[in-house]
């Protein structure tokens, strides 16, 4: 590999030829402030914050160290009195069409610009006051709010939108002064093809977009003697709620999760991984199903909601391909609502079913039609991983001093093939490892792991012989790749037996919901593995691994559900789609 040598702060430094003096400087330890830079996909130098002193010979002078590329022999000077002063100043002009009200902002503490205003000595934020833009808050999607008076205009969401998800619902409407990010024409974002994915409000910096919260809702209900107030949690959730509290990423905090909620005042919780092991049950008898019996290939996996409401706008003539399995979380609200109310003796209308997932799709899926099991909605309300974080705060619980506490039976009981869920991969791992045994009846030698699956690469093929049959599977995540792939399905060029595809680019572990992580963290680390292997981690530590040996779910079936889609395991678990227009909801 060709390197450049040059010096940064009087410090010699190689990188490697095509580096940007950002990317240099973090070799040699220097963290240079951005906004509007995320590695790959918004690399447009605008913010301005980036600037540093360059001297390539010519003299120094100011250039953005976030594209611009490193030269032999280069000097380059990023602390400088010139470079503070710039980017105080550059802070100082943002913050004067910026609606400051940071202690009630859901972003106060954990806002890149104000940490960078702090770092930079900003002590009078109404230097440059003068005449400001008013906009509507936009609150008509289901998921989210956009307030573009906390709006910087990085752009960092229209990047997420257009390029990492290949949807492009926002950009920048208008110019100067009066530019912000909006969706064509005047729509609201309800109005629009958006699919719920929040990694717009992930890579945000500021309380620019925010999720809608129900945390009201919630403590109320809790308080509320008259009702059952039973949380779920999802198994990406365990793997980066601790970035809450500060801890590393890839921390699992399962047991202080639970212990959490517990003192939240939740009647029961429960686990999501409970739910993943009944939906591996249902989509594995349903792909042999359409195998042995001629039904539509490849099938593709529905538990990302966002997935979901993607291929209804943009490939709704290849619908039949999606399983009818609800998500694990609807499948779950169902299964609390029926099976558990009538254990327990309660009314479905007195249960206040509440789940914590990584997703801010998961927002819209509630509403969703034909997902009332029991006559009433299967979840009432659900939090991001990001909310559950504030609840924990507001309820003056210490979270680190936590002990670990274990899952209430018997939805709390899961294998280590739930909780790979996830993770891109993990999907198609836990229904390999229960479709081999399905095929072939092996128990103690049927495979447990499938590493071909494994890995962040957004799109993965693998070919297994099992039975005598030729099984080959694709693994899907993130939007704009899905599209590559749905365009092969849509021209009869997809040979896959069954693909699993997630909203995500990572899967849940990257979800909306999930803890914001800092550009200068995301652009140079890669959380995404480190959450991931958490996951894996609980993975491997599991005593049961395979989703048909899971005792509670045997006993579901035993007892309640009969056989895998069978009449009853449909009429509760399974749903239906709706072909949607784009741009119309």
């Amino acid at each position: 590999m060709e390197t450049i040598n040059l010096k940064i702060n009087g410090f010699a430094v190689e990188a490697p030829k095509g580096s940007s003096i950002l990317a240099a400087a973090k070799l040699a330890g220097i963290d240079i402030p951005t906004l509007c830079y995320l590695k790959e996909i918004n690399e447009i130098g605008a913010c301005r914050i980036c600037m540093v002193e360059a001297d390539e010979g010519r003299g120094a002078r100011l250039v953005a160290a976030c594209v611009y590329p490193v030269t032999e022999g280069m000097q380059v000077y990023t602390n400088t009195p010139k470079v503070l002063e710039y980017r105080k100043k550059t802070l100082e002009l943002i913050l004067s069409d910026h609606d400051k009200k940071c202690l009630s902002c859901v972003r106060s503490g954990k806002c890149e610009l104000q940490k960078l205003c702090k770092d930079y000595g900003v002590e009078d934020e109404n230097k440059y006051a003068g005449i400001t833009n008013d906009y509507e808050i936009d609150d008509s999607a289901a998921h989210m709010v956009r307030d573009n008076n906390k709006c910087i205009n990085c752009r960092r969401c229209v990047a997420a939108c257009e390029v990492t998800q290949g949807i492009g619902v926002i950009g920048a409407n208008n110019r100067g002064f009066i530019t912000e990010i909006a969706s064509p024409f005047g729509m609201g974002l309800g109005e629009t093809s958006c699919v719920a994915c929040g990694q717009c409000i992930a890579v945000c910096p500021t309380g620019a977009i925010y999720e809608k919260s129900d945390i009201d809702k919630i403590l109320e209900a809790i308080a509320d003697p008259s009702k059952h107030v039973v949380v779920q949690t999802a198994p990406a959730v365990r793997a980066a709620l601790g970035e809450m509290f500060d801890m590393p990423i890839g921390t699992g905090v399962e047991g202080k999760m639970v212990a959490a909620l517990r003192r939240i005042g939740f009647e029961r919780v429960f686990d999501t991984d409970f739910a993943a092991d009944v939906t591996i049950m249902e989509e594995a008898t349903e792909l042999l199903g359409r195998v042995t019996n001629g039904g539509v290939l490849p099938m593709i996996t529905s538990c990302s909601p966002g997935w979901i409401k993607y291929c209804e706008h943009y490939y709704p003539e290849q619908l039949g391909h999606l399983s009818s399995c609800k998500s694990p979380q609807q499948m779950f609200g169902a299964l609390l609502k029926t099976f558990y109310a009538e254990k327990m003796g309660w009314d479905p209308k007195d249960i206040v079913s509440v789940s914590v997932m990584p997703c801010t799709a998961k927002k819209f899926e509630i509403g969703r039609d034909d997902q009332n099991a029991a006559g009433v909605p299967d979840l009432d309300y659900t939090m991001t991983t990001r909310e559950l974080g504030r609840m924990i705060e507001r309820c003056g619980i210490d979270f680190e001093i936590l002990p670990d506490e274990k899952f209430d039976d018997p939805m709390g009981e899961s294998t280590g093939a739930a909780v790979i869920f996830g993770v891109t991969g993990g999907v198609m791992e836990a229904a390999l490892r229960t479709a081999v045994w399905k095929l072939t009846g092996e128990t103690n030698d049927s495979p447990i792991e499938f590493k071909e699956v494994r890995g962040l690469e957004g799109i993965k093929e693998a070919t297994y012989e099992v039975a005598g049959m030729s099984v080959k599977v694709a693994i899907v995540s993130g939007l704009s790749n899905a599209k590559i792939i749905m365009d092969k399905v849509k021209a009869g060029e997809a040979d896959y037996t069954f693909i699993e595809v997630m909203g995500c680019p990572g899967g849940c572990i990257n979800g909306g919901g999930q803890p914001q992580v800092p550009a200068r963290v995301r652009n140079f680390t890669d959380y995404r593995a480190l959450r991931a292997s958490a996951l894996y981690n609980y993975d491997e530590a599991m005593p049961v691994r395979k989703s048909h040996e899971n005792a509670s779910v045997k006993a579901l079936y035993d007892e309640y559900l009969g056989e895998p889609n069978g009449h009853k395991a449909h009429e509760l678990l399974h749903t239906t789609y709706v072909k949607r227009k784009i741009h119309e909801i």
